[in-house]
């Protein structure tokens, strides 16, 4: 039997009793339906808890801080002290899959000058070589700073530099400051002043603004940042004018930092270079360490809801097979007559695995149409149903349901196997029929 004839037959036959084929076919529909939307929004959750993740940083970062907390078995915080210098930047710098690392100094106690008027900076300082590998946004200019302008530039966030004040009696007056055309200053108050010496200040003198992060908050629209090496220049001035006392705490400051901050080549090295840093004898912090357990819930509950969508296809699959049997009961006579003029055993059962296939198939397709309806409908609505719960950090919401491109075709070959899997027994019932039997018990 030639294709176009067990195509042209089979498609003969599916629709001789077309009420039953369209029940059947609706069932294959509906478990489509049910897996596709099912398994998208696994995926749609599993993709906002990523997104929410990285609102917050890169997934490629690892922080090393002074001051570790962590949670025991029974609930508590507990803090532990690390002291990180030079050398154990050094031995993270040595780590496989560490393409960055920068120490982090947090200077809460320097103050801008503008005049008499005065405003406090957050002054953070890191390598600014690695400024964007770890994910800042650009300068307004759309460029990102390099180690050797740095040597002399500051960089302000977007908020930064808020309005400076003068205490006039119990009275503050205030000024908005433009750098430029006003002269600002950087001091430090950190220790007590040499009284035979001059307070140091830095100049604002070359400096650059950041640009708003498109995706909404940044760690730089508050801060100033400065590169480790001019801070170390400017505060070693600083450390001068200081009693001698102080001056020695001042120096031994620079020596420890708050914060080592490492950039790993590739998110999957994340926590293989964690376990390495714990093997050194430090505890460190990645927002991989936050979205592994959420990547999990969200596995577990795209398998969850997969499974339901299972159980409506494996109802369907019982209504494929007990169709074809139906109709093998209604074609006995037709069975024999092929095999009496000479039909092949194999082209009976092409032919009611194809039909089995067919009703897979048509009901897959059109599941997979309402399939999108569906999750356009669930992502219009749904987020309201559930109270924001995927929204994203940047007030933008995120899809509850998401189809990637490969899953509409997984779910239609999916539907085609069933039915393929639910006609082969009763293909083979009609390959065994007797063709004398058959004419029998059409008479």
């Amino acid at each position: 039997m030639r294709i176009i004839d067990l195509i042209r037959m089979g498609l003969k036959n599916l629709f001789r009793r077309k009420a039953r084929t369209i029940l059947t076919i609706v069932g294959v529909v509906i478990g489509t339906v049910s897996i596709v939307v099912m398994v998208s929004v696994g995926m749609g959750m599993n993709r906002s808890f990523e997104a929410s993740v990285m609102e917050n940083g890169s997934m490629t970062i690892i922080n090393v801080s002074s001051n570790s907390w962590s949670e025991s078995e029974n609930g508590e915080w507990t803090s532990t002290k690390q002291k990180l210098d030079e050398t154990v930047a050094e031995q993270l710098r040595g780590i496989e899959h560490v393409k960055g690392v920068s120490p982090v100094i947090n200077n809460w106690s320097a103050q801008l000058y503008c005049g008499k008027y005065q405003s406090w900076a957050n002054l953070m300082v890191m390598d600014m070589a690695y400024y964007e590998e770890f994910g800042y946004p650009t300068l307004e200019d759309g460029t990102y700073p390099t180690k050797e302008e740095a040597r002399t530039t500051i960089y302000y966030g977007n908020n930064a530099i808020s309005e400076f004040q003068y205490w006039s009696g119990t009275k503050a007056q205030t000024k908005t400051v433009d750098l430029e055309h006003d002269k600002v200053v950087l001091k430090f108050n950190e220790y007590q002043l040499n009284p035979r010496k001059k307070e140091y200040e830095y100049l604002f003198d070359t400096y650059k603004k950041i640009a708003p992060k498109e995706s909404g908050y940044s760690e730089a629209d508050y801060s100033i940042f400065m590169d480790i090496d001019l801070y170390k220049d400017i505060y070693k001035k600083y450390a001068n004018t200081l009693t001698i006392t102080d001056r020695k705490k001042a120096m031994a400051s620079l020596d420890s930092y708050e914060q080592i901050r490492i950039n790993v080549d590739n998110m999957n090295y994340v926590t293989e270079v964690q376990d390495k840093i714990e093997a050194l004898g430090y505890k460190s912090e990645s927002n991989m360490q936050y979205i592994e357990p959420m990547k999990n819930t969200a596995n577990m509950l795209e398998i969850v809801l997969g499974a339901i969508g299972a159980i409506a296809m494996l109802v369907s699959a019982i209504n494929i097979a007990n169709t074809m049997i139906m109709s093998i009961y209604e074609r006995t006579k037709e069975i024999g007559i092929m095999k009496v003029l000479g039909c092949k055993v194999s082209d009976i059962r092409k032919l009611f695995l194809f039909e089995a296939g067919m009703i897979g198939l048509i009901g897959g397709l059109i599941g997979i149409g309402l399939s999108y309806l569906a999750s356009v409908f669930i992502n219009k609505y749904g987020s309201a149903l559930i109270g924001g719960l995927f929204d994203s950090g940047s007030g933008e919401t995120m899809a509850l349901s998401y189809i990637p491109l490969w899953l509409p075709f997984a779910g239609a070959a999916f539907a085609m196997m069933i039915g393929i899997l639910s006609g082969f027994f009763p293909a083979v019932r009609a390959t065994k029929i007797s063709a004398i039997e058959a004419m029998k018990s059409a008479e």
